[in-house]
């Protein structure tokens, strides 16, 4: 892996040296992310900025509504999805270069402070008729694909467990249709702190951040057989400047590694003297 990140920099590097000079005219650079990045990347992007005086245009959301808006022909650079399908959906359609993993996630669970559960009891729990399941929305968020295949996992331990699993999940957040949150507000939080759900399958790292807002919240791990890791992709558009190519390449140094760690993500791109 960290063979396979110094070879995408050098790439990228490379790529960069190519980029349209025209669009150093306008040399602040269009960035769209994951909403569970938004914390991390506003910090990359304020670094970014700091070292180099290249403003950051920021959008944050759910990776397919991200990503469908790309391509009605949303003005973008960057991409960095919470999955490899979208970036790479837009590379096989000749949209932008390749794509590289940048980070790994996994699902947590977050839980209301009654709920008493243990990752040797989370199947249990999650097949109570009374446990209200939260989800993000899949398709539109890779979270809620990704609690999803919490559910599959769970069929293969339990005939019948997934299917339940699928009725009864509560799609409350990453969808077109989802109640924002309060502007600043932690969308998990907030829809725990409004009893929406009882236990809400989430990346680790929304919960810890969930948790930080309303400190009542648990966080209980998915035991092995029911554990789901997320690969985040990045990639930079057709026709990108090369502030952009360099952004990417930011994401990818051990200063945008180290960012991405601080917030929990897995990274492969920070040396260990560091």
């Amino acid at each position: 892996m960290p063979s396979l990140l110094r070879a995408i920099l050098i790439a990228l590097f490379a790529l960069a040296t190519l980029a349209p000079v025209s669009a150093m005219a306008d040399p602040s650079v269009k960035l769209h992310a994951a909403g569970s990045l938004k914390a991390a990347m506003t910090e990359i992007a304020d670094a970014y900025a700091e070292e180099t005086g290249v403003a950051v245009e920021r959008a944050f959301g759910p990776s397919g509504l991200l990503r469908a808006r790309l391509e009605e022909g949303e003005a973008a650079e960057v991409f960095a999805s919470a999955n490899m399908k979208h970036p790479t959906t837009l590379a096989n359609a000749g949209r932008s270069g390749p794509v590289a993993l940048f980070a790994r996630n996994r699902l947590c669970a977050l839980t209301q402070a009654a709920v008493d559960v243990t990752p040797e009891t989370m199947l249990a729990a999650l097949l109570d008729p009374d446990t209200r399941v939260g989800t993000s929305t899949p398709k539109a968020d890779p979270a809620g694909d990704y609690a999803f295949q919490v559910f599959d996992k769970a069929e293969a331990l339990q005939t019948g467990a997934g299917d339940t699993l699928r009725s009864k999940a509560l799609q409350l957040t990453g969808g077109p249709d989802s109640a924002p949150p309060p502007a600043g507000r932690n969308p998990y939080a907030w829809v725990m702190e409004n009893d929406k759900a009882d236990i809400f399958l989430t990346y680790c790292t929304n919960a810890v951040l969930a948790k930080g807002e309303v400190p009542a919240l648990r966080i209980v791990p998915l035991p092995e057989p029911l554990a789901v890791g997320a690969d985040y992709g990045l990639t930079v558009l057709n026709g990108a400047s090369e502030n952009a190519w360099r952004l990417a390449a930011f994401i990818l140094s051990p200063k945008g590694q180290s960012i991405l760690k601080t917030y929990g993500f897995a990274v492969a791109g920070v040396p260990d003297a560091t």
